[in-house]
């Protein structure tokens, strides 16, 4: 019989491997992306409390600027799907369009909020590798 500690990995490996074949990795950069939203919420509203200015009004703003975000990616997503589908049915032409716009933004927004997060993680007093910041700066300026 197994111990709980390989039966847990083997499950998760299973569920992992289920999520890969169903998502794919466009699947788990959008996972990373809205862990990063996330991440980025929560040490900037940390980072406000301990500096003593946190207020529900920029906490919504916060919010509503996340929420800006997913639609930005939503409209890339259907201008992806709708260049894909103009290639397909061009008459007399084999060309074939997967994604591109969609995968970019999602990039460009998770190396935003990663960003965030090291600035929101020096206001909380964490030292951060001055290496890491421009190592995020220079990403994010090379996919642009």
């Amino acid at each position: 019989m197994m111990d709980w500690a390989k039966e847990c990995k083997l499950g998760l490996t299973a569920l992992m491997a289920g999520l890969t074949a169903l998502w794919g990795w466009f699947g788990w950069l959008i996972i990373l992306w809205l862990g990063c939203l996330i991440l980025d919420y929560i040490t900037g509203s940390l980072a406000a409390a301990k500096e003593g200015c946190w207020n529900s009004r920029r906490a919504r703003e916060g919010i509503w600027q996340k929420v800006g975000c997913m639609a930005a990616v939503m409209v890339a997503a259907a201008a992806d799907l709708l260049l894909g589908t103009v290639a397909a049915n061009i008459p007399n032409m084999d060309l074939e369009y997967g994604t591109l716009l969609c995968p970019l933004v999602v990039v460009w927004y998770t190396l935003t909020e990663l960003g965030s997060a090291i600035e929101n993680a020096v206001k909380l007093g964490a030292p951060v590798p001055e290496f890491l910041r421009r190592t995020l700066e220079l990403l994010k300026k090379d996919q642009e």
